[in-house]
């Protein structure tokens, strides 16, 4: 039941409502037992006083008993709502006030009606002693030093009538009260939770557009401020993600322009080169010469198609078969392959600084670095050591260099810094950015680097112990970047 309703979405019943009705519910709650408590006190105390009082006339009959005569004595008893009433020894009857039948009757039935009579009190015994409750009233009997019998009384009713009206007066304060309470609370918890009122707008106004909209609380550390800052934060993610997104889908349409215009220009060759051959109104020298452009233009474009399938693999995890390699060995080895149409020179220093990387990428990297600095220089160098733990290679050329601006941009794909270089004799611009990928795939880095003399590019990989190249060296491991 508790995961279909997480499932659900979150409870969006009014805070406002709940807010006011619970406080209303405890509020109510207390004044109930107010009330109840109230009522039992008093009903509690004035009985006790009566009570009292009744204890109070019994003593005062036992300490003027035998003298006073008995006419004076009830008339001293009574008063204050107390009746009195005493039977001597010889059986002679004193009463003052109305007797206890006449205190507890109920009005009788109308004329020619039957009703039941009242019910009459017990007779006073000597025995009795404790306050007896018939109906509204309360007697108290007692025997005196003389063996005459005296019974006080006293009516109740108007403790009943009085509590009764407390409990008028409290249900209609209490009302009052809660419905003040409530008028109140929705004044209040409306103000309170005003700034809710401003997420809604802020966030409406965030859907219409208006990006840049926050609520940037003034208090932060209470709770609607600790909710206002998470609010904002996940607007500056969202935001953060739209820029990126958007980006994202920038480049991507970038680069299928870039690529559809690079695919261009060898597709038209060749299909120029076939239109030509097919009207066999050449030479044969010329056909000949139209074949190798069409077979020029046809390995341009595969060469593009492959650039871009690699780019795409290093955008989804470029496998590695990881093996323990030497750097220096894998440069002189990139170093010791002909450039095409470049006649520069390639030296390579340093010692052996071991890497578990993946050769053919690696080579693939050194090439890559290698062709774009043989294209624009004459001599380049190539410097490996180790670094606290790292490998650094630098490939250093005597070329022209790269402006400060284009240090980062380079890396972009299909980015050349020369656009009236001829295609053919260089690349399409996905070269650094597949090198880049390879680099970050092991763990490293590809930069630019600032030179004093032509472009430094730096490559940086994970280095290795020699424990480990012993352990790694009996088999490849296969790695998903």
């Amino acid at each position: 039941m508790r995961s279909r309703d997480r499932s659900d979405g979150v409870r969006t019943r009014s805070l406002r409502t709940r807010t006011v009705a619970s406080v209303l519910v405890v509020l109510t709650g207390l004044l109930v037992v107010l009330g109840v408590t109230v009522d039992a006190a008093l009903g509690s105390r004035l009985r006790g006083e009566i009570e009292q009082r009744l204890q109070d006339r019994i003593e005062t009959a036992q300490a003027l008993s035998g003298s006073v005569d008995d006419d004076a004595l009830v008339d001293r008893l009574s008063g204050q709502g107390v009746s009195a009433f005493l039977r001597t020894s010889d059986g002679t009857v004193h009463t003052s006030g109305p007797s206890p039948e006449e205190i507890s009757a109920e009005p009788g039935p109308p004329p020619g009606g039957k009703g039941r009579p009242a019910p009459r009190p017990p007779e006073p015994t000597a025995a009795s002693g404790r306050i007896t409750e018939m109906g509204s009233v309360l007697t108290l009997d007692a025997e005196l030093a003389d063996g005459s019998i005296v019974r006080v009384a006293a009516d109740s009713s108007q403790v009943e009538a009085t509590l009764a009206q407390l409990r008028t007066v409290l249900v209609v304060a209490s009302v009052a009260t809660v419905l003040l309470a409530a008028a109140v609370l929705l004044v209040v918890v409306r103000r309170s939770l005003s700034p809710l009122d401003d997420m809604t707008r802020v966030a409406r106004s965030i859907t219409s557009g208006d990006r840049g909209r926050r609520l940037r609380p003034d208090r932060p550390r209470t709770d609607i401020g600790r909710t206002a800052l998470a609010f904002d934060a996940m607007l500056d993610e969202v935001e953060g993600a739209e820029r990126s997104a958007l980006r994202a889908e920038q480049g991507l349409r970038d680069f299928l322009s870039d690529a559809a215009h690079e695919l261009r220009t060898p597709v038209a060759g060749m299909q120029a080169a076939a239109e030509s051959l097919l009207r066999n109104q050449a030479s044969r020298a010329e056909r000949e010469q139209l074949a190798v452009q069409v077979v020029r233009e046809a390995r341009h474009a595969a060469r593009l198609v492959d650039d871009m399938l690699l780019m795409s693999r290093v955008d989804q995890g470029l496998e590695l078969v990881l093996e323990p390699l030497d750097l220096v060995a894998a440069a002189r080895n990139a170093a010791d392959r002909p450039l095409p149409g470049s006649a520069a020179t390639v030296d390579v220093s340093g010692e052996a600084v071991w890497v578990l990387a993946d050769a053919d990428r690696v080579a693939q990297v050194l090439g890559n670095l290698l062709a774009n600095a043989g294209r624009v220089a004459g001599t380049v160098h190539i410097d490996v050591r180790a670094v606290g733990g790292r490998a650094v290679v630098d490939v250093t050329d005597d070329g022209p260099g790269v402006p400060p601006a284009d240090r980062e941009r380079i890396f972009e794909r299909l980015v050349r810094l020369d656009q009236g270089r001829d295609r053919h004799a260089g690349g399409v611009g996905l070269g650094l950015a597949v090198a880049r990928g390879i680099a970050e795939a092991h763990g490293g880095s590809l930069t630019c680097e600032p030179s004093d003399v032509g472009a430094r590019f730096r490559l940086v990989l994970p280095a290795t112990s020699a424990a480990d190249e012993v352990d790694a060296g009996a088999f490849g491991v296969n790695s998903l970047a």
